[in-house]
């Protein structure tokens, strides 16, 4: 069986001891191998911090499933991370990039079976020159280089409750309203269309499609975006087939009721998207990036800078993460 890669994420945040917490309990719950791709010293720092016995061995991907019932198999990327858990440093971007590039080249060659992305700090990677917004955009780079073809990534937000793509994301809130064109909600919508039929193996997939404004707009008095861009949306979708249905009022959608009719839902902003996932399934929630041609899941959090090195962050998420991406490569996708 081929392991899933790892990448390190930022080594100042909770990623490193949340993957070694996993490892360490093994024997109580089941988690499939995993190579991790950062610092070996990195990780076997924070496992004495933390007071973890876990012995670390650095490994590649054909050697990582048979150390991992003894070690925790760790590919070098060559960059020697500095900095002291939450204390994020730019001298640590270029070994966080080289993780994930490493981790998306040997899904590529076909040596892991998906990718699992641990929490980036942003800002640092800024700072260093990244120009990237965030993990989803460089993997569509990514998946341009190494493919051959460009991919647009998809960003979105599952637990066995929920599943949530918002439609703009990492950009300030008064620009979401402009960057929200009928085509973006269009080219958005049949990407999440195709995966969950490709990946997620629901032959019809049911959309519901949220509006911006306060009870979508009310006909146009709380706001014209509803009617004049998403209904149009809505309507070209319904004309390709598309099981869908909105613009809703997005205060209405979320409840347990209303998520019954539907098999995921299209957010118009950032946290129009994450705050229901996160409010209902704060531990246990997945980013998953969809309009690649691999599996890529990531915990739904944080680098959580306040409470790295202390032991206390929960590894569910990472836990979720790692066996969704299991789940969704485990065969090959439909076409």
């Amino acid at each position: 069986m081929r392991p899933l890669a790892l990448s390190m994420g930022e080594p100042a945040g909770i990623g490193i001891e949340l993957a070694l917490a996993l490892w360490a309990a093994r024997g109580q719950v089941e988690i499939p191998p995993f190579l991790a791709v950062g610092d070996p010293a990195a990780f076997a720092a924070r496992a004495r911090l933390v007071g973890l016995d876990v012995p670390i061995a650095e490994a590649d991907p054909e050697s990582a499933g048979p150390l991992f019932p003894d070690c925790f198999p760790v590919m070098p990327t060559g960059r020697a991370a500095r900095a002291a858990p939450g204390r994020a440093t730019t001298d640590d971007a270029e070994g966080v990039i080289e993780a994930i590039r490493l981790g998306v080249e040997f899904v590529h060659s076909g040596r892991c079976s998906a990718l699992v992305t641990l929490p980036i700090a942003k800002a640092p990677l800024v700072a260093a020159g990244f120009p990237h917004p965030g993990h989803t955009e460089y993997l569509g780079a990514l998946t341009e280089a190494l493919w051959g073809r460009p991919a647009r990534a998809v960003m979105l937000l599952w637990a066995q409750e929920i599943a949530v793509v918002p439609v703009t994301v990492h950009i300030p809130l008064r620009e979401a309203p402009d960057r929200l064109t009928e085509n973006e909600i269009v080219e958005t919508a049949r990407i999440v269309v195709r995966d969950f039929k490709r990946r997620f193996r629901i032959e019809h997939p049911r959309v519901a499609i949220a509006g911006l404004n306060p009870h979508a707009g009310e006909q146009g008095v709380l706001g014209s975006e509803d009617e004049a861009v998403i209904a149009p949306a809505v309507e070209r979708l319904k004309a390709e087939g598309v099981i869908v249905t909105g613009p809703h009022p997005a205060d209405t959608m979320f409840h347990a009721e209303a998520r019954a009719r539907y098999d995921v839902a299209l957010a118009m902003y950032h946290d129009q998207a994450l705050i229901p996932v996160k409010t209902l399934a704060f531990d246990r929630a997945v980013n998953v990036t969809l309009g690649l041609p691999f599996v890529r899941t990531s915990p739904d959090h944080g680098t959580a800078f306040d409470i790295a090195g202390t032991g206390k962050a929960n590894p569910a998420s990472l836990r979720a993460a790692l066996d969704l991406a299991a789940r969704l490569s485990r065969e090959p996708a439909l076409e």
